[in-house]
């Protein structure tokens, strides 16, 4: 009885043994990536191609999504009209297709805040030729900071598709419009705002302007 003691014990001193020895497995909740976590040249897709999720609407114009791209459109009442990313992103390059069809008055506001359809912070301008595309306009502020020079208009393709690029990074501010350069600003106040990329669609009604392709890549 004895021998048969001692030999399961024996058994039962090596099965723990080799237990002990493997790693053991836990259970770890998985981290989320946030946006900051992002490398500087990991592109994100601020568009599914498909609904407008991610995305908030300011306003009763309309904002919806066709084969593939956003379209708003002037509704009833002919006011302006916001679609902005429920996300803030402060430093970034953003690039985004336009095709304006009709009016074509519109705009790319970043580091925004919106209280209904008042908003603040700045917009890359977007209308048709002769009104300055490109440049930076502060919505109830101080109006605009800086226009493109003339002669860069003719870049713009009216009733085409169009790419524009915005460089945000602390209060240096460049756009481009179809690979031209067509402003750069510092600013002390831009460098301070934190906010929200949105769309615009402006008040008067006649107006109606594709969107697709919204990328963005942080800057860090």
């Amino acid at each position: 009885m004895k021998k048969t003691l001692t030999v399961f014990l024996l058994l039962a001193l090596l099965w723990s043994c080799q237990t002990n020895s493997k790693p053991k497995e836990t259970s770890q909740p998985k981290a989320e990536i946030t946006k900051t976590d992002l490398n500087n040249d990991e592109w994100i897709s601020l568009f599914n191609g498909e609904d407008l999720d991610g995305w908030i609407n300011h306003g009763t114009e309309k904002w919806y999504v066709q084969d593939g791209e956003i379209i708003c459109e002037s509704g009833p009442n002919a006011e302006y009209g916001y679609l902005s990313t429920a996300d803030f992103y402060d430093d970034f390059e953003l690039n985004v297709e336009f095709k304006q069809e009709a009016n074509g008055n519109s705009g790319v506001f970043f580091r925004s805040t919106l209280e209904g359809t008042k908003i603040t912070g700045w917009q890359a301008e977007v209308a048709p030729p002769g009104n300055n595309t490109g440049g930076i306009y502060e919505s109830y502020g101080r109006g605009w900071l800086i226009k493109p020079d003339t002669e860069k208009d003719i870049v713009l393709k009216m009733g085409e598709w169009n790419t524009m690029k915005i460089k945000a990074h602390g209060a240096k501010i460049t756009t481009w419009l179809n690979g031209t350069e067509m402003i750069q600003i510092e600013d002390e106040k831009i460098g301070k705002g934190k906010g929200a990329i949105a769309l615009q669609i402006h008040d008067g009604g006649g107006i109606k302007v594709r969107w697709r392709n919204i990328k963005l890549k942080m800057i860090k």
